[in-house]
């Protein structure tokens, strides 16, 4: 089984271990030795972080192939409408592609902590929140998605990846779960490398009994035994 991490990640902490700048890291909250990011999360976003000390489990979660499914609590700017969500249900074009179909809708104010430091905010202009789901792994692809429609991103917070969700985990915790990958495709399990055929078992086996003799010389097997040698002549 492998060792999976749920990490709620701090506003303004790097998704890695080390930072030549001295920022902070991972290494400020998490503890736990041999484990790495299964994907990323920018430094000025908040909410889930998978790690993991396992790295098939790792290329699972983090390789786009594999369209997770990713979802985010968003601030915007404004007071988001229906024509914005229609538009980001469709997919909306931006400068590297038009964007896969998300999943949105409007959210009522979660209850959430307090942001260090806090948003930007003017008071001449109100703000809400939508709840977006995408399969891809864009760069700040969800602040590029609200503002191609006009309602740029004051706050961003992953709460769920596939199955796994952020819950009641405050800033800086993390859980730790068990998680056994799924077998291959077909329900096979994974080949021996060995010979095919092979059970997997040990290829050590009994010796057979030692038939010989007492006093005589046991042959090689599957070499005939050599015929009797004629008694000599006594020389005259």
């Amino acid at each position: 089984m492998s060792q999976l991490i749920l990490f709620n990640k701090p506003y303004g902490v790097l998704s890695q271990f080390t930072d030549p700048d001295g920022r902070p890291t991972l290494a400020d909250y998490v503890r736990e030795s041999g484990v790495y990011a299964a994907g990323r999360l920018d430094f000025d976003s908040e909410g889930l972080l998978l790690l993991t000390d396992d790295g098939q489990l790792q290329h699972t979660i983090a390789h786009p192939r594999n369209k997770l499914p990713k979802t985010y609590w968003v601030q915007v700017e404004g007071a988001i409408d229906a024509e914005a969500l229609a538009a980001l249900r469709a997919g909306v074009t931006l400068k590297d592609g038009k964007t896969a179909p998300a999943k949105a809708r409007q959210l009522s104010e979660p209850v959430v902590w307090p942001r260090t430091p806090p948003i930007r905010e003017r008071k001449s202009i109100p703000t809400s929140w939508l709840e977006l789901t995408i399969r891809e792994g864009r760069n700040r692809q969800v602040r590029r998605m609200t503002a191609a429609v006009g309602f740029p991103t004051l706050r961003l917070i992953r709460v769920a990846i596939g199955n796994w969700k952020l819950d009641t985990l405050q800033p800086g915790e993390y859980r730790k779960e068990q998680v056994t990958l799924p077998r291959a495709p077909g329900g096979n399990k994974p080949r021996n490398p060995g010979k095919s055929g092979s059970d997997n078992r040990s290829a050590s086996r009994a010796k057979p009994r030692d038939r010989t003799k007492p006093g005589t010389t046991a042959r090689p097997a599957g070499r005939p035994a050599a015929p009797p040698r004629r008694p000599r002549k006594p020389s005259r």
